[in-house]
């Protein structure tokens, strides 16, 4: 019997939104004041950074870099009966080798799972379930992500990180953007940036500086009652990282049952059509 695997450990994180907010431990610059941005001189409309450049700037950057790792924090809310909430926590250790290795392990609350992709095969397993699927995909990360989501409805939003084609992943079809101003994350300087797009509201803390990545990131779905948000830190940004030789390898813990994914409606091949044997004899 086929089984639905669904990966949890992360929400898009690439669909950008705007959403008002309010400053938190903000660096007071000119250009962040409520009325330099809300008093239209030329001086103040000058100093406040662009948000899609900033974006542009960090996508290229991790675009460039060959192998990267990094660990995320993930609390995401979820709602029950009278709209109230619950937030449930995950840790995650994300590397990426480019051009076509992956691998996301995540451990939370509710779930323990792996995604492993080695240029061949990309994988799913759930530690708490010992079980496992997989994927026969020949190509780079994209490749992988693309037929994982198209195919099976997979989508695993920090694994964007290692798309080549993140940037315009980023900015397509992004709705009205916003510099908040410069805030402090977790002692971290950075440029936080709201985004709207459909039925989220995103905000972005990208990392002021050489090396602009993102250090938080907050998805709220306000269209869901009890608008639930999904929150992610990024720390521990490491760019010469060292791997060992079958980190990217999956091998089945003992016991592991293998099942297969369902497809997504509408991915399977149509079945052939038949044409209906005539009646009667020749003519």
């Amino acid at each position: 019997m086929r089984e639905k695997i669904s990966w949890k450990l992360c929400i898009l994180v690439i669909i950008l939104l705007f959403v008002p907010v309010v400053g938190f431990g903000q660096e007071k610059t000119p250009a962040q004041t409520p009325q330099a941005a809300a008093s239209g001189s030329t001086a103040a409309k000058e100093t406040i950074p662009d948000p899609k450049e900033i974006i542009q700037r960090s996508c290229e950057f991790l675009k460039n870099q060959p192998q990267f790792s990094f660990k995320a924090e993930v609390a995401t809310d979820q709602v029950y009966h009278g709209g109230k909430k619950l937030q449930f926590g995950m840790e995650v250790a994300a590397f990426f080798q480019r051009p076509n290795h992956l691998r996301l392990d995540g451990d939370g609350d509710l779930e323990s799972k792996q995604l492993i992709f080695d240029g061949k095969t990309l994988t799913l397993y759930d530690k708490y379930k010992n079980h496992y699927a997989s994927i026969d995909v020949a190509g780079d990360i994209d490749a992988a992500l693309d037929k994982a989501f198209k195919e099976y409805g997979l989508r695993v939003g920090l694994a964007e990180l290692g798309s080549a084609r993140l940037c315009n992943r980023a900015l397509e079809n992004m709705g009205h953007a916003l510099y908040v101003g410069r805030h402090v994350v977790r002692g971290v300087s950075c440029h936080h940036l709201a985004f709207d797009r459909k039925d989220r509201h995103y905000q972005l803390w990208i990392e002021v500086g050489a090396k602009p990545v993102l250090r938080k990131i907050v998805v709220t779905r306000k269209k869901v009652p009890g608008s639930p948000q999904w929150t992610a830190y990024l720390s521990d940004w490491n760019f010469a990282p060292t791997f060992a030789d079958n980190l990217f390898t999956f091998e089945p813990p003992a016991g592991a049952q293998k099942i297969k994914f369902m497809p997504v409606k509408g991915s399977a091949p149509a079945p052939k059509k038949v044409k209906p044997k005539k009646k009667g004899g020749t003519s």
